[in-house]
């Protein structure tokens, strides 16, 4: 197993009891990080349709938000399952960071379609948490501990995302535009500044551990 994110959910007795309960009936990291990736892309889905149909817009906003939370309660629960049932596989790290692509641009792309969303902010922030993870990747290649700092890695893009969703589904229409922006785009642009940020901020750790260990 590789380095993994530190998550203090895992500590829980009820994330242990679900690991255990997936493992006992024969779940696999694998197929536990494909279903994560499935919840990923049907959450961008429902959140680019809240624009096709206003009318059922906050409940798609909900539905939106529990699936994002779905995909990050399976990449929590991959890792633990692999390391209950010890098991490996060569594509193992493929299928831990590949879904979790998939899944970034499809929930920030759907936000970016959906009722209040700005579609450029939305690639743009696609691109942007797709670049924390590429300068974390890199600076594992060269031989500095992977660094899964903020201020918005994967988890604080999607707690920003599922806020947002959540919002939009319980305020009143008057409360969900704020100095001409919808709720949806102000995430966006928060997601995009703080992504890039977090590459910024990744990539001088990385450069200055690799320095450290060169001395």
């Amino acid at each position: 197993m590789g380095e993994r994110r530190p998550l203090a959910t895992r500590e829980l007795d009820i994330s242990r009891r679900l690991a255990a309960a997936l493992a006992s009936r024969g779940w696999t990291p694998n197929a536990i990080s494909v279903a994560g990736m499935f919840a990923g892309l049907l959450a961008g889905v429902a959140l680019g349709y809240t624009t096709r149909y206003p009318d059922g817009a906050r409940v798609l906003f909900v539905v939106g938000a529990v699936l994002v939370q779905l995909r990050l309660l399976a990449n929590m629960l991959d890792g633990m399952v692999a390391v209950a049932t010890e098991k490996t596989t060569p594509v193992g790290e493929l299928y831990n960071e590949i879904p979790d692509r998939v899944s970034d641009v499809a929930i920030l792309l759907g936000l970016g379609y959906s009722l209040g969303g700005h579609v450029e902010l939305g690639w743009a922030a696609s691109v942007a948490a797709v670049l924390t993870a590429y300068v974390r990747a890199q600076v594992k290649v060269a031989g500095a501990p992977q660094d899964f700092c903020g201020p918005m890695a994967k988890p604080h893009r999607m707690f920003a995302v599922t806020v947002a969703a959540l919002y939009c589904a319980i305020a009143p229409g008057s409360w969900q535009v704020l100095f001409s922006w919808g709720v949806p785009t102000i995430c966006l642009a928060i997601v995009t500044i703080g992504s890039v940020w977090t590459a910024v901020r990744r990539l001088l750790r990385g450069a200055r551990a690799l320095r450290a260990a060169d001395e």
